[in-house]
């Protein structure tokens, strides 16, 4: 891609806390040797084109970030000093605008946003050297986005080549009530080892976001076909070519129809309502069934497949011994109608989860924000499925 970055460097791919294991799957599938794997991020080597291909298809990715420099600063003078030798004038255009994220962790500074300052005018200062003009800048991240990562005296610099982030696909216009995250979702799938042939039902599908990504895994949509805009497109060197060819490659890797069912309901006829324009325009309307229903009246197919719940978890909704009564009602659902399925309850709330009634044969840790959150894996053994 880039003749101003003509060398491999460290690519840092971060993610929601917990998320890493599925991301590194990811990014294994896309042909990539994971480096190494934390709690919020998985490290790989690669050029910046890489980052295009990163960007275009990771699901369970937050942002891609591309290593410029890595250097040592006890204080912020430091690091101004080390930040003003960087060639930033061959990096992005003077017209351009710039933003600053970070993460920092220094005995000498109290604020993050001092911390943004002194990197922001060491960039800045820098372009006044040397060409004479101050380029704008600010907190929007629709330009060229620089990450500052500072723990201690380590300092690393990055390129957000993603820009906004992309754990959210772009394709949900109307979130509804407490919604999860597009990421997320997609981790959960990934998670249960769903084989994306096999039926996928999401009863009490809030606005579709399970479904939805379920529709675009099984269909193979690549998430960076719904963003028009990512930092990388910000960056000196940057071809408009390469990106076309990875869009090119994933229409042709793109399937159109299912030969399965994907099902999901709601009794809350405007959640569906929201539900069904998001994925309209996630372009996978017409592979999801949607239903208006009390959960427990959700149909069922005979096949085998998945079903996934999200409730409520208490903490931001409503009161515990209301939620009682729904999570035991999901037991009797998944031992009663669900007979030869796997059954799934993501849930930020293990004592409700109590009150399920069947014992879980695996126990996957999530957040969902800061939420600490279990999707629990249910073998729903097959036999005379009662009618409901």
């Amino acid at each position: 891609m880039s003749q101003v970055f003509p060398y491999p460097s460290q690519i840092v791919v971060t993610c929601f806390p917990k998320q890493s294991p599925w991301l590194a799957q990811e990014i294994e599938a896309l042909g990539f040797k994971v480096e190494s794997q934390g709690i919020t991020e998985v490290e790989v080597n690669g050029f910046m084109d890489d980052c295009l291909k990163l960007n275009m298809f990771l699901r369970t990715a937050g942002r891609v970030l591309f290593q410029i420099k890595r250097f040592r600063a006890v204080n912020a003078d430091e690091l101004y000093k080390e930040l003003s030798k960087i060639p930033w004038e061959d990096y992005f255009d003077i017209d351009d605008y710039f933003s600053i994220t970070s993460y920092v962790r220094n005995d000498t500074i109290t604020d993050d946003r001092f911390a943004n300052l002194r990197a922001k005018d060491a960039i800045a200062d820098r372009f006044v050297k040397k060409t004479g003009k101050r380029p704008d800048s600010g907190s929007d991240r629709d330009g060229t986005v620089i990450h500052l990562y500072w723990r201690d005296e380590k300092v690393r610099v990055y390129f957000d080549t993603s820009g906004e982030t992309i754990a959210k696909h772009g394709y949900r216009k109307i979130p509804g009530k407490a919604p999860m995250i597009e990421s997320l979702a997609a981790s959960a799938i990934i998670a249960s080892n769903w084989d994306k042939k096999s039926t996928f039902v999401n009863p009490m599908c809030g606005s579709g976001t399970l479904a939805i990504e379920a529709a675009l895994i099984a269909t193979n949509t690549a998430p960076g076909l719904f963003r028009e805009n990512f930092g990388f497109m910000h960056i000196n060197g940057y071809s408009e070519e390469s990106w076309q060819g990875y869009i090119r490659l994933a229409q042709l890797q793109q399937k159109k129809q299912l030969d399965f069912r994907i099902i999901a309901s709601d009794i809350n006829g405007g959640a569906i309502t929201s539900a069904k324009m998001n994925a309209r325009t996630a372009g996978v309307y017409h592979l999801i069934d949607f239903q208006v229903c009390d959960f427990r009246e959700t149909e069922i197919p005979e096949e085998t497949g998945v079903v996934m719940f999200n409730p409520e978890y208490g903490e931001r909704l409503g009161a515990d011994k209301d939620l009682e009564e729904i999570y035991s009602a999901i037991g009797d659902f998944f031992k009663q109608q669900c007979k030869g399925y796997m059954g799934y309850v993501f849930t930020g709330n293990l004592d409700l989860a109590k009150t399920i009634g069947l014992r879980a044969k695996r126990r996957v840790e999530f957040y969902n924000a800061k939420i600490d959150s279990r999707l629990l894996e249910y073998e729903l053994y097959a036999g005379t499925r009662r009618e409901s």
